[in-house]
């Protein structure tokens, strides 16, 4: 099982972009959420975001994904923050994307911020993604459809436990069936 761990780690990192401009990275990833309609409004009215420009993720039965982001509070970049995620299920492949979380309120950025935090295998996200897509959790279900990454739309949004979460395709392909969970950590700046 270890063996297999390794494996999906080491398929992460050759997934994962190699990049020195991260602030750029950062600012384009941010610049695509602001202009893929539903998405860009929660920028003038949540509290606070986290923001992965590249998120890895490849799975052969067990997989995992991986990536690293920062926190912003009233758009002022306030901590860095790290995604792990671990899936079971029938899963192939692998695939890129970014992914913003905004927070609603105080509550729901402190309860993000204070150190390791867990969305449940229910949460939910709206993909925004280029072709057909669709997502289901507890919250209920979206589905939409766009051109690209630099011309996205959004299609059904709202929060849930005070957090929207959204995805952004970069790449790859993946067949999956699985469940799991995101964990993530933060560093203040």
């Amino acid at each position: 099982m270890n063996m297999r761990i390794r494996t999906i780690l080491l398929a992460l990192l050759i997934l994962l972009p190699f990049s020195n401009t991260w602030a750029d990275d950062f600012s384009n990833t941010i610049g695509v959420f602001k202009g893929a309609g539903a998405s860009g409004a929660f920028f003038n009215t949540a509290y606070g975001y986290a923001v992965f420009p590249t998120i890895g993720k490849a799975g052969i039965g067990i997989g995992g994904a991986h990536g690293k982001g920062r926190v912003y509070q009233a758009g002022n970049y306030v901590g860095n923050t790290t995604m792990t995620q671990v899936t079971i299920g029938f899963q192939l492949g692998g695939q890129a994307y970014s992914q913003i979380i905004f927070f609603q309120d105080k509550r729901s950025f402190d309860e993000f911020t204070g150190g390791n935090y867990e969305f449940s295998a229910d949460a939910s996200a709206v993909a925004i993604t280029a072709g057909a897509s669709a997502s289901a959790g507890t919250a209920g279900s979206s589905a939409g459809a766009s051109g690209g990454q630099h011309d996205a739309t959004t299609v059904g949004s709202r929060y849930n436990k005070g957090m929207a979460t959204f995805t952004v395709a970069k790449g790859g392909l993946m067949y999956e069936a699985s469940i799991g969970g995101q964990k993530f950590s933060y560093t203040p700046k």
